[in-house]
Formats: C-alpha cells, sequence, structure tokens
C-alpha cells in the first residue's frame, strides 16, 4: 500500500512516523520553509502544477490513499487534493488538528481574513504582535500601527511600515510568551486559528494580560471529505483500509 501524505505539518510528521514502515509512505513538503523537519518515509518537495498535476502524480506512482495533513489555512491544496483523489479514484482523508476556543476571560474578535483581521484593529492600541505567518501580510502594510510579526521565515513584502520580524519556530513557552509581550509593550494579538499546543501559550499569555486577540477563522474542509482530528485516527483509518484491501480475493 502506497499512502502519499501532503502537509509539512506537526500531524503529518506524527502520522509518517505511525505508518512507516507498515506501508509505504511519501510526504510531500510544499518547499515553502528553508529547513523543514523532515518526516519518515519518502519525502518529495515542491508542488505538483495543481489538480490535475497531483492526480498524474498519484496515477503513476500508485498511490492507494492520500492524507491532506497540509495547514489548516493551506485552502488551495486542499481543494487540489479533493479535485485530485475524485479524479484519480483514491481514498482522500483530511487530517485537521482542532481548533482553538475561547475560554473564560478571553477578548476575541472573530474574523474572516486578514484584510478583516488589519480592520478590527481601529481603536486596539497602537503595538501589535502579529502571528500570521510570512504570506498575506499585505493587509497589514499600510496600517498605521508598530507590529512585531513572528515567521519561521522572513516574510514576504510588502510587510508593516512600523516593524520588528522576529524569526522563530514553535513550540513556545508560556514564560517565554508573557516575557514577549511584556518586552514589547504588546497591545493586541492577531493569529490564524491554527489549532494545536505549539502556539497556543501565546492565547494564554494574552489572556492574563488583558490583551484582545484578533483571530481569523480557518476555511471549511472541501465538502465531502471525512475529517480525522489526529494522527493516530488517521494512522487507523489507513491501516483498516490496508487491511480489507488484503482480504480482496
Amino acid at each position: 500500500m502506497h499512502v502519499l501524505i501532503l502537509g509539512g505539518t506537526t500531524e503529518a510528521r506524527a502520522l509518517a512516523g505511525l505508518l512507516h514502515p507498515r506501508v509505504r509512505v511519501t510526504s510531500s513538503l510544499a518547499g515553502r520553509v528553508a529547513r523543514p523537519r523532515l518526516p519518515e518515509g519518502e519525502v518529495r518537495i515542491g508542488g505538483f502544477g495543481g489538480a490535475d498535476g497531483l492526480a498524474a502524480w498519484i496515477g503513476k506512482h500508485a498511490v492507494d490513499a492520500v492524507i491532506d495533513a497540509t495547514h489548516p489555512f493551506a485552502e488551495r491544496i486542499s481543494f487540489h487534493a479533493a479535485l485530485a483523489a475524485a479524479t484519480a479514484h483514491v481514498p482522500l482523508l483530511a487530517l485537521r488538528r482542532p481548533g482553538w476556543v475561547p475560554e473564560e476571560g478571553d477578548d476575541w474578535r472573530d474574523v474572516g481574513s486578514l484584510a478583516e483581521a488589519a480592520a478590527a484593529l481601529d481603536g486596539l492600541g497602537d503595538r501589535v504582535f502579529l502571528t500570521t505567518g510570512r504570506m498575506g501580510l499585505a493587509a497589514f502594510a499600510d496600517r498605521p500601527e508598530w507590529f512585531l510579526v513572528r515567521s519561521v521565515d522572513a516574510p514576504e513584502a510588502p510587510v508593516p511600515g512600523r516593524a520588528e520580524v522576529l524569526l522563530d519556530r514553535g513550540p513556545f513557552t508560556l514564560e517565554g510568551e508573557r516575557e514577549l509581550l511584556r518586552r514589547h509593550r504588546i497591545d493586541v494579538l492577531v493569529t490564524k486559528d491554527s489549532g494545536g499546543a505549539a502556539t497556543a501559550p501565546k492565547l494564554t499569555a494574552a489572556r492574563e494580560a488583558g490583551i484582545p486577540v484578533v483571530v481569523v477563522r480557518r476555511p471549511p474542509v472541501p465538502e465531502g471529505v471525512p475529517v480525522a482530528t489526529t494522527p493516530e485516527e488517521a494512522a487507523a483509518r489507513v491501516l483498516r483500509q490496508k487491511s480489507q484491501e488484503a482480504q480482496i480475493p
């Protein structure tokens, strides 16, 4: 059995480790991070050339199942995966970590896009901790606030005119996030609802400090695609498929 895992997330790496070597695993990374953490099994880096290119790759390499374990905000590849899997007639499963849920004392502002997040900053303060990744910062380029921009790799231009870039990779600690908010005198936090524990301490630190948080909602999984919320659940589904295929004479 050959499984194609799309994504360079923590969950994708964990899933590859759970499946390899019981099945053949190929993990596909987009190549947007300069030094990605490589999973177990085979690895390919780079795009496929859209849904048609992905479908052709699936057929050429005799893929039996596709797992979309990309970042919750990688909307384009998720829809390409859905189209490609349907074209190639192979099952597709989305692996999505649960989203964050506000707790008592949180002051969250729910928005649907980065543009809405930028507009929501009006009146919230002059110093913004921006943790939405290195792409899409053009939405904040004309804002008057000062920004602390944190990302794994250097952000793509255009970026806010008043900004300090902090290159760092999670997981982050609560004590570290508290100190970051204090040292930079942060008034408001902007984040995507990525979910997971690696970057969640910033939400706790913001709640403790009484700082409002602008949260960008994640896009939906393509209609009709089943969802697993943990690598263990996804691995169990794949191995169940393998067992069922082995029973077919």
